[in-house]
Formats: C-alpha cells, structure tokens, sequence
C-alpha cells in the first residue's frame, strides 16, 4: 500500500506549480504581438524545472509557470504587457520583452 502511494506521489509531481503570480504581475497583460504605441522597457528571461526527477513536467505547465515568472518580472520594471521573444528552451528557460503599452 506504501509503494502505491509512494509511486501516485511521484506520478502525480510533474503536474505541480509552485509558481504563484503577483497582485502586481495579475495586471500585466501577455501578448503575441505588441502594438506600436508601446514603448520597451527590457526584457526577461524566466527559468523553472522542465523536469523532476528524470520525469518531464507537462509542457503546458512548464510554459504557463514562465509566463508566470515574466509577468511577476515586468510588474517589478513598470510594465504593464509582456511578449515572448523566444521559444521555451529543453531546460526550461523563455525569455520575454517587456513594454509599457497604458497610460
């Protein structure tokens, strides 16, 4: 009964986050492409565990806990949207631009 509890435990570990979004990162907006009126204010480049224990982690997961990141990060700089700028990379890493896009 242990080693059935042991391996759901461990099946069960690539689906959780311990990424949590900001009060301050809830209001920066994602993006696929950033209008003109925005003004660029940096970039960021997020990072979290692709895997756990040799088990790959959803890569839905993965890059919602980048987006995550980023958005957490701009929020810190004063923006208020954020853009990829690259694809998810195998060991988890992403980076993002960051803009000012309101008033």
């Amino acid at each position: 009964m242990r080693l059935l509890a042991l391996c759901l435990a461990v099946s069960l570990l690539p689906a959780c986050t311990w990424v949590k979004l900001s009060p301050e990162g809830e209001s920066v907006t994602v993006v696929a492409s950033v209008p003109s009126s925005c003004k660029r204010l940096g970039s960021t480049t997020s990072s979290t565990k692709a895997d756990l224990a040799s088990i790959d982690r959803s890569s839905k997961k993965v890059a919602t806990e980048l987006q995550t990141l980023a958005r957490n990060s701009a929020a810190k700089m004063g923006g208020d949207t954020i853009s990829a700028e690259s694809e998810v990379s195998e060991n988890g890493e992403q980076t993002f631009g960051i803009y000012r896009c309101g008033a």
